[in-house]
């Protein structure tokens, strides 16, 4: 099948990320991926509404890229929206601010075709291919779920569980006063136990200990392995190279949630703007690996957008 060059502009909780590539239905190349955080879910929860300014410039951003996209060669641009789109009780601003601002049309994605799209878009990469696999895409205001079988059969979850929604729940303190990591992962456990154990523990039960592979598909697993290697740029074969392992993922944690943010943000490999949900986000993914005693995580960088332009 021929390649054609198309474009998703992913709109999350956090930022808003685009992905131009060469696609044929089977396989994508990418050519471009670049993001811009407009931190859609801030002062988002209880209330589920969206802000106005955070709806102005997440509409800036989309009009960016989508002619970011046209300059690039793209025959088409899909924009995608998520967690916090589908769970806003004023979606519809967000949609007519996108329109306005770049005349696209916005697809607000469920949480389970989120959930497949992050598993259709690792599985383009021959290196988990025929291995059972736990995926876990950790968004801004939503946790994925897949687990696929050794014949990568997936069964696909997603739980109201995010970086940026938890975030939300944090004290303001800088840095986080004593006690509140403790309370911060007891609440990621209690959820856990709550809402992911019984929808996975079937399928994790007939494997024994050690055989399934914890793949994390979404911002902060990549940004984990880039601070482990330091990078100052993206680097997808670097950062899908990485094996981290459970203890040193709980020392970083520790080191992080003991520092002011400015110090954070000066940290090699995380990008500053990322500085203050990377605390949570790791979070969630230190509890997950002890809760199911996962020992190593791998990083995987061909998430929903690479499905997205899949099916375009």
């Amino acid at each position: 099948m021929q390649l054609v060059r198309r474009a998703v502009i992913d709109v999350g909780t956090n930022s808003v990320k685009l992905l131009v590539g060469e696609a044929n239905g089977v396989k994508v190349i990418p050519c471009l991926e670049l993001s811009l955080q407009t931190r859609l879910g801030r002062g988002f929860y209880p209330a589920h509404k969206l802000q106005a300014k955070a709806i102005a410039e997440t509409a800036g951003a989309v009009m960016t890229f989508a002619r970011t996209a046209r300059d690039q060669g793209a025959v088409s641009t899909r924009v995608i929206a998520t967690s916090a789109a589908r769970d806003a009780v004023n979606a519809a601003d967000l949609i007519a601010a996108i329109q306005k601002s770049s005349g696209l049309e916005t697809e607000i994605i469920s949480g389970e075709k989120e959930a497949q799209w992050a598993y259709r878009g690792i599985a383009t990469d021959p290196r988990f291919a025929g291995k059972p696999l736990l995926v876990i895409e950790v968004g801004g205001g939503s946790t994925q779920v897949v687990f696929a079988d050794a014949e990568n059969q997936p069964v696909c979850h997603s739980f109201k569980l995010g970086s940026v929604r938890l975030l939300e729940k944090l004290s303001k303190d800088d840095p986080p006063p004593p006690g509140e990591l403790a309370a911060c992962r007891a609440h990621v456990r209690d959820f856990l136990n709550l809402h992911m154990r019984p929808a996975i523990a079937d399928a994790l039960k007939n494997y024994p200990n050690g055989t399934i592979q914890l793949v994390g598909s979404g911002g902060t697993a990549s940004v984990l392995c880039s601070m482990r290697l330091g990078l100052t740029h993206f680097d997808r074969e670097a950062i899908e190279s990485v094996t981290l392992l459970r203890s040193e993922l709980q020392r970083t944690m520790l080191r992080l949630w003991s520092q002011p943010l400015a110090e954070r943000q000066k940290a090699p490999g995380l990008p500053p703007d990322r500085a203050d949900v990377i605390l949570t986000g790791i979070a969630i993914h230190e509890v997950l690996m002890d809760a199911f005693d996962f020992k190593t995580l791998r990083a995987s960088t061909r998430g929903i957008r690479f499905a997205a332009l899949l099916e375009n």
